[in-house]
């Protein structure tokens, strides 16, 4: 089974790939990158769904956010290049922030190379605090549930 044939109980399953830059000096994916492999299925994500930062504007005000956490637990390294899967879902949703679940997978889904959370807040651009997310969000992120 390929990562695009993967099926998971909630959320979906963004194709990734690491390229032989992010290796460390043993061949694996150096620790620091797999924060990327998830930010860059993230915005893949979102884009998709008309939430991008495109010619130095924000298509939606959804996208002016802040990270408010990221955790990872490390399960197993990935060696070398090559397809991967990241597997998203939203473990809650309120008024101004998402808590984000991720696993880094094998391309077959087999093996769980890393796992954890990403909270998102989203901000109002004039006063930085927390505003609510649009309904256009809600109705989208509803979906990773």
């Amino acid at each position: 089974m390929t990562q695009h044939e993967m099926t998971v109980e909630r959320g979906i399953v963004e194709p990734g790939y690491t390229h032989f830059d992010e290796l460390d000096s043993m061949g694996f994916v150096h620790n620091s990158r797999y924060m990327v492999l998830v930010e860059r299925a993230l915005t893949t994500f979102w884009a998709r769904q008309g939430f991008a930062f495109t010619d130095g504007k924000y298509t939606q005000p959804d996208v002016f956010l802040a990270v408010a956490e990221f955790s990872i637990s490390y399960r197993a390294p990935i060696r070398g290049t090559g397809e991967i899967g990241i597997h998203l879902w939203i473990d809650k949703l309120s008024d101004s922030s998402a808590v984000y679940g991720f696993r880094v997978l094998s391309a077959d889904g087999g093996v769980v190379h890393a796992e954890g959370r990403r909270v998102h807040i989203r901000l109002d651009p004039k006063t930085l605090r927390p505003t609510a997310w649009s309904d256009t969000f809600n109705d989208v992120a509803k979906t990773l549930l």
